[in-house]
């Protein structure tokens, strides 16, 4: 048997096997979807067809990955057995379960016959692949031995031709190698004439190219010197640019200091003048009457910088203690008194 009869019959087990599975599902599918649903919720009836089919497609799965395995010469271990087993167990449990229920036994034998020839077909074929796998293999080890006996053939002919071959280029060899001794002498006498000549001719280069490289080197020092010269000058003037950055840097800190300090002092006159002008204030003593309202904003302020009571500054300047108390509350909180101030000037 050759392979291409190999081929045929691996393609008929395929066929075979297909059309069986396709017969198997379909007759798995019309005869559980009515024991599905009528097990059910009648809501949920749609739903029937989908447990034959998800128990079907994993039977195609398992035949179809244990084909590919079979040819392949592997072994998928003992969890595709157990699959393989568990899903023909539940086509053949679910395909009679409706004729058991009904001790219907012949309809149990023949609700049987698909599962069973499913289940055994899937274990037959994967026998089988498994056999043409083997039959393959030792068809093609046969036909690689008969090649490689072939070539060993061809392979001593070729040695036997090229050891006549290599006896007449070896005699070719050596005329040959004669031939180029006598004129290997003259390329020799040759060559050393004209090594003279590239020798001479070497010698008055080398001169020419060590004066020039004299006279380069001579402007390379004096463009060295100029380069330096102009890198003093360049310094120089960095220098000098420094010294001129530091001393201005310097003028500016002594008028930065000056001004610092003309704002301390003129600070420091301006809080003793309002020292001053606080301590007018409260030395006057408390009033007779209610003083104008911007002379009364001003005791106030007075009062609540010295950390005088509502009641004091009150009497100082004649307002009401309501009064004192909302303008200490503005000082309190900044900002929030000059607003209102705005809005009572208005």
């Amino acid at each position: 048997m050759n392979a291409v009869q190999i081929r045929s019959a691996e393609r008929a087990l395929s066929i075979g096997t297909w059309l069986i599975v396709a017969g198997a599902m379909l007759y798995s599918i019309l005869t559980v979807t009515p024991l599905a649903a009528a097990h059910t919720p009648d809501k949920w009836d749609w739903t029937a067809p989908i447990l034959p089919t998800v128990v079907d497609a994993a039977v195609l799965i398992v035949i179809r990955l244990d084909a590919v395995l079979a040819l392949l010469g592997g072994h998928g271990g003992r969890w595709p057995i157990v699959l393989r087993w568990m899903t023909g167990c539940m086509t053949l449990a679910l395909n009679v379960a409706d004729s058991a229920l009904r001790n219907d036994l012949v309809g149990v034998a023949v609700h049987a016959v698909a599962p069973l020839l499913l289940i055994v077909t899937a274990e037959a074929g994967l026998a089988y692949r498994r056999a043409i796998a083997a039959a393959v293999t030792e068809l093609e080890a046969r036909q690689q031995a008969q090649r490689e006996a072939r070539e060993r053939a061809v392979v001593e002919r070729r040695e036997s031709a090229a050891r006549l071959a290599r006896e007449e280029r070896e005699h070719a060899a050596m005329l040959a190698r004669e031939q180029r001794e006598h004129e290997a002498r003259l390329i020799r006498e040759q060559a050393e004439r004209e090594e003279r000549a590239r020798r001479e001719e070497r010698e008055q280069r080398a001169a020419r190219e060590a004066a020039e490289r004299e006279a380069r080197e001579r402007s390379e020092r004096e463009r060295e010197q100029q380069r330096q010269e102009r890198e003093r000058r360049e310094r120089e003037e960095t220098e000098r640019r420094e010294q001129e950055r530091a001393e201005r840097e310097r003028r500016e800190h002594v008028a930065r200091a000056e001004q610092a300090e003309r704002e301390r002092r003129e600070q420091a006159e301006r809080e003793e003048l309002a020292e001053r002008e606080r301590a007018a204030l409260l030395a006057a003593g408390p009033a007779t009457e209610k003083l104008p309202e911007d002379r009364a904003h001003a005791v106030v302020r007075a009062a609540f910088e010295a950390g005088l009571p509502v009641r004091a500054a009150a009497e100082l300047c004649g307002w009401s203690v309501g009064w004192v108390s909302t303008r200490y509350a503005e000082h309190r909180t900044p900002g929030r008194g000059g607003a209102e101030l705005a809005i009572a000037g208005r």
